[in-house]
């Protein structure tokens, strides 16, 4: 499948919507909380066997990546984006299968592992065709498509309850949910598919002309790796992740016991809405904050979300079970630079490492999601549970949990001071990069 040439007086601002397409429905996965009750409730699971899904899938989404970003740099992104669809709708109706004939390996592999796969792949699908349309502006090219990620699950989210509503919460209510959602994703990111296009050559319009070598140092992904600057980015993206997800992962039970012993608890429906706000500014951090960094630059935007965020965690474990707004405040500041993290890292590999391979290269830098996703609920977690074991309550909970956030903030605070312009002797050559630019450009749109 070639990738599909611009014709001359193609809009740039076409592709953006083309990757949105596919964003918003992968998003869903941070809506699976949803299903977690019926399918406990249905299947006689535990909470932890009913989040396995979701964790297999956050894992097979960094490896997919990782593994199959070089192939999605040659194939283009219609073809991953093709890739994606399959996957993550295919996920879905085997778990629609699995949840209708109450075998739940079933819901974990369709969901977890060949849903997973079509998260990674469709996740990397657009990054490298957005930077090279909007070279002037790649931080907000990106932050428009990874904030469709993070604002999936507000569409997903109150569409799945409906559905489980109105089909039943047993297992054929559940079925019946899965394959909706498999059929109905299937045709949104199809219109992703079909409108997504390439540049031939990248100006500051966005018009398509003839084959050239993108602009700049260009460094190979293999050769990316064995950078100093690609693993001070990993550490970067890994603390970030890791302070993000510990609030997201735990959001209702930690605003909860925080304020449990006070004159003003917080309700359960109370809690919901936190989370819902939580997830807002993770979606308007995506777009913000990246585009930002295309005024400031990228080493200046991870400054504020480290150095910032490690504020934001000390003004909670000091005064945040004294003062609801500022709890609320700090919390909705550290999500906004969790997903500005994410939706920056691109253009941030963009000008370290050029354009060349860069969906290849942050396919690979997003090992650091996958290890940050289990590291960062499992110091919260793990930490309470000891802490509740001991007799402590309410903010005494997380105390400890938010020191050793801080000290992670410190570490990738640190990690970015010391990143530095890549050595020329990782450069690939001119030539050999204008050949295999020609040669990825198909003869006709």
């Amino acid at each position: 499948m070639s990738p599909p040439v611009a014709p001359a007086g193609w809009s740039r601002w076409l592709v953006p919507p083309a990757a949105l397409a596919v964003h918003l429905s992968i998003g869903q996965a941070y809506a699976w909380s949803v299903f977690k009750p019926p399918l406990e409730s249905a299947l006689g699971l535990s909470g932890t066997q009913s989040a396995l899904p979701f964790q297999l899938g956050i894992v097979m989404l960094g490896l997919s990546a990782a593994f199959g970003g070089t192939l999605v740099e040659r194939r283009g992104p219609r073809w991953a984006m093709t890739v994606a669809l399959i996957c993550f709708s295919s996920g879905f109706l085997l778990s629609a299968l699995g949840a209708y004939t109450e075998q739940y390996w079933l819901i974990v592999f369709g969901y977890g592992f060949v849903g997973g796969i079509g998260l990674g792949i469709g996740y990397i699908s657009p990054v490298s065709t957005l930077i090279k349309w909007f070279p002037d502006r790649p931080g907000m090219a990106t932050g428009i498509a990874i904030m469709g990620f993070g604002g999936g699950a507000l569409i997903a989210s109150p569409w799945s309850a409906q559905m489980l509503e109105s089909f039943g919460s047993d297992s054929s209510g559940i079925a019946l949910a899965f394959l909706v959602l498999g059929l109905s994703y299937a045709v949104f990111m199809s219109l992703g598919v079909l409108l997504v296009r390439v540049p031939r050559t990248v100006d500051r319009t966005g018009t398509a002309g003839a084959p050239s070598a993108p602009q700049g140092p260009q460094v190979s992904a293999r050769s990316a790796v064995r950078t100093p600057q690609f693993w001070l980015l990993w550490l970067v993206l890994c603390m970030n992740v890791t302070a993000g997800i510990g609030i997201l992962e735990k959001a209702a039970p930690m605003i909860t016991d925080f304020f449990a012993g006070t004159s003003t608890p917080v309700s359960v429906s109370a809690a919901a809405g936190f989370v819902a706000l939580l997830s807002a500014a993770n979606m308007a951090g995506r777009i913000g904050w990246s585009s930002t960094s295309d005024l400031i630059g990228r080493k200046n935007i991870y400054r504020v979300y480290l150095g910032v965020g490690a504020l934001m965690y000390a003004l909670i474990a000091l005064f945040g079970d004294s003062s609801k707004p500022l709890f609320v405040l700090c919390a909705l500041v550290i999500l906004s630079f969790y997903g500005g993290g994410f939706a920056t890292v691109p253009a941030y590999l963009k000008d370290l490492f050029g354009t060349y391979e860069v969906g290849a290269i942050h396919g690979r830098l997003l090992t650091a999601w996958s290890t940050a996703g289990v590291l960062g609920p499992l110091i919260v977690n793990w930490i309470a549970d000891r802490q509740e074991s001991a007799g402590k309550h309410g903010s005494a909970l997380y105390s400890l949990s938010f020191l050793i956030m801080i000290g992670l903030l410190v570490v990738g605070f640190v990690a970015n001071e010391l990143v530095r312009p890549v050595s020329a002797r990782h450069h690939i050559p001119a030539q050999r990069e204008a050949a295999d630019v020609a040669r990825q450009q198909p003869e006709s749109a």
